[in-house]
């Protein structure tokens, strides 16, 4: 009975609302040949107000032969989603003509001779409605306003909005369109940066075949209704409201619901399983004078996959094309915010008619040094860090400045002297003039960056942090140069992952390090966690219980205490044994705790100690040599190979091109002589360097891990 009486019920919602929607609107079969267009000049209604009443037809090319459209033909159409004011109100009459009935015309004759709709006759005639036409009738004919161009070219448009985990490239790609036709579309988007929000809207052609002149594209699909199926049920499997169905098939009314052998047209169900986004897609947009063969090559990819996956390219590849390529190719290539970079030799890519002007901001302390005493100054510099690094970087930063001479590259260099005070860096930016400024290095103190980035910021000049790997404020111009520690962190764990084959797992950490316990935890749930005491030392006989004699032992030590270091890493030597063995690792290098002199660096050196770094030991390079000639013979510190590999990377991509943030667009990784450098902006709050390396102890030495190192232990 309840069955009975719910039937009943829907039956009588449905039939009210064909009422209802039959006394506010026409219905309009689609016959051979006419468009969007056509009907609403028929029917003297707009186009977009026949879309806003066909919620199922998303564009003109939705209108098909036999398709049943609703047409309103007076009142307010209330569109979803949008205020009453933003209402479409139905067209009014600008005028009148009288008309004297002849004989034999027809009531279809008149509306076709005056592009009328037989409805909109009889309003301003009311007579018609329960009178034949007659010979000698004088009626109005309504005038109707001429159909504005702008209304019919904004068709051709529609609001997108963004995805999670889309870009412009992948918009780009799904709507067939380059990345400069998006901008000058959408005008607001930013030109510095590539940053899109989810739930932004954005100003899109619809998609080819959806314009008013081209309907070639198929939305519906026949269905054939089987027993037992129910509107409910089949709204449900293709995700469209009841009521929806119903509007689609008029026949489903006039034969008391849906039957089985029923025959009806059907929205085609939206495919999910390939949807284009940076979870499952890289971008390549074209460049000019490129063509099929060299784009597989560089791609590597081949010609068949690449047409499947871009079926547009059977009409021709053309420059500014986006092109989506598997996620799993991107091992090898270069790719940046899911978009694959040419790689770009930058020594190669000078011009010389680029003529950088560069800033540095260091704390030299010169109001702290005297020179003259030799003995003293060296004392200062061995034991102040801020010395050492200063002067160790800006050493490094003359010889790149040697070196882009070199080249042929004029580049105009201020230096100042920040005294590791704030209040000088307020100085300097109040006395001097940065106009024309292409980029500053420095300053290395926080306070001090920040009063120097927010000044550069407001003449868009970036600013590149030595030593910062983050600040506490945003700064949209600021080139962070050391990783994030949270990168470094993933480097390792995705390192250790992959190598991983059955290996015991055990984690030391103190408090300080519960995210970096969490986040090996949460790679290898079966680790075990090794008690501490005090936060400072082991519990000695748990902890060797804990070790394995089948397997090799992997033991992540999580702590910047130089003392637990010493004491761990003793505990794990002496455990070492024909049966027991023992690898040490990291994912949080803190390098004053490692090189304290109670490490011992055999101990390391031992358990293959294994941790991520932004740096690598400096080779016998170009730069070792030149450095050693300038200095003679002086082998050069780590800092004056950051200076060096900092100050170098920026000069060439500044002489590649004159704008610091129109080059980290188009540049992937560069690597130096220790220093790598991969820039992603993240959007206001900055530009982060997510190059890094892995590092490991062997022979009392320090090497990098290769990735042919890590596929040969794979």
């Amino acid at each position: 009975m309840k069955k009975y009486i719910l039937q009943l019920g829907l039956a009588v919602i449905f039939m009210t609302s064909f009422q209802a929607f039959a006394q506010e609107y026409a219905t309009h079969a689609v016959k051979e040949g006419e468009t969007l267009q056509s009907i609403s000049q028929q029917y003297r209604v707009t186009p977009y107000s026949i879309l806003q009443a066909n919620k199922e037809i998303k564009s003109a090319s939705d209108v098909k032969p036999n398709i049943i459209l609703v047409i309103p033909l007076k009142g307010p159409i209330v569109q979803k989603e949008k205020p009453k004011e933003e209402e479409q109100e139905e067209i009014k009459p600008i005028g009148f003509t009288r008309h004297r009935v002849r004989r034999k015309e027809t009531l279809f004759g008149l509306t076709q001779k005056y592009e009328i709709t037989e409805e909109q006759l009889k309003r301003y005639n009311r007579e018609l409605y329960s009178e034949p036409l007659q010979k000698g009738m004088v009626l109005q004919i309504p005038q109707f306003p001429e159909m504005d161009p702008e209304d019919e070219r904004e068709l051709d448009f529609e609001t997108y909005t963004v995805q999670p985990k889309e870009t412009r490239w992948s918009i780009a790609h799904k709507y067939g369109i380059t990345v400069d036709s998006l901008l000058v579309l959408n005008p607001d988007l930013s030109k510095t940066s590539n940053y899109l929000a989810a739930g932004q809207e954005l100003k899109l052609p619809r998609p080819k075949g959806d314009s008013l002149k081209e309907q070639q594209v198929e939305l519906f699909t026949s269905y054939t209704v089987p027993p037992k199926m129910t509107l409910y049920s089949l709204g449900k499997e293709y995700g469209v409201p009841s009521d929806s169905i119903v509007k689609l098939n008029p026949e489903i009314m006039a034969q008391g619901g849906l039957k089985e052998g029923m025959v009806i047209r059907l929205p085609k169900k939206r495919d999910t399983s390939g949807e284009v986004n940076t979870d499952n897609f890289i971008f390549y947009e074209v460049k000019p004078k490129q063509n099929i063969f060299r784009l597989t090559q560089n791609l590597k990819i081949s010609r068949e996959e690449l047409f499947r996956l871009n079926p547009d390219l059977e009409n021709g590849l053309k420059a500014g094309m986006v092109l989506k390529l598997p996620k799993e190719r991107a091992e090898g290539l270069q790719v940046k915010n899911a978009l694959v970079l040419d790689k770009v030799n930058l020594v190669d890519s000078i011009n010389l008619e680029n003529k950088p002007k560069v800033v540095f901001m260091l704390p030299f302390r010169l109001d702290r040094i005297d020179l003259n005493d030799t003995k003293k100054t060296q004392s200062q510099i061995a034991t102040r860090r801020d010395l050492a690094l200063s002067l160790g970087f800006y050493s490094g930063a003359l010889v790149a400045l040697d070196s882009i001479k070199k080249l042929g590259v004029s580049v105009d260099v201020k230096t100042y002297d920040t005294e590791l005070s704030q209040a000088k860096v307020k100085e300097i930016l109040f006395r001097e003039n940065l106009q024309g400024v292409n980029a500053i290095i420095g300053p290395v103190a926080a306070g001090a960056l920040n009063e120097v980035a927010v000044v550069a910021a407001s003449k868009n000049i970036p600013v590149i942090a030595p030593v910062a790997s983050d600040s506490e404020l945003s700064h949209s111009n600021v080139f962070f140069s050391v990783p994030r520690e949270q990168i470094l962190r993933e480097k390792m764990l995705s390192y250790m992952k992959k190598i991983h084959n059955n290996e015991n797992v055990i984690i030391i950490a103190d408090a300080e390090h519960q995210v970096a316990h969490d986040s090996i935890l949460s790679k290898f749930p079966a680790a075990q966690i090794a008690k501490i005491i005090d936060n400072k030392s082991l519990h000695l006989d748990r902890f060797l219980l804990k070790l394995s004699e089948t397997k090799e032992n992997w033991v992540f030590l999580e702590t910047d205490q130089p003392n637990m270091i010493s004491s761990v890493t003793s505990i794990l030597n002496s455990a070492i044994t024909e049966d027991v063995k023992v690898r040490m690792f990291t994912t949080s290098y803190n390098n004053n705790a490692y090189e304290d002199d109670a490490v011992s660096n055999t101990h390391l050196s031992n358990l293959r100690f294994t941790y991520p770094s932004f740096y690598r030991e400096a080779g016998n390079d170009f730069f070792t040599k030149a450095y050693q000639k300038r200095y003679n013979g002086l082998r050069p510190d780590r800092y004056a190979v950051r200076g060096f590999d900092m100050t170098y990377d920026v000069l060439l991509k500044l002489a590649h091109k004159n704008n610091l943030f129109e080059t980290s667009k188009i540049i992937g990784q560069t690597e130096y002589t220790g220093n790598s450098f991969d820039y992603i902006n993240d959007w206001s709050s900055g530009y982060f360097n997510r190059a890094c390396y892995i590092m490991e102890y062997d022979n009392l030495q320090i090497k990098e891990v290769k990735q042919d190192d890590l596929k040969s232990n794979l």
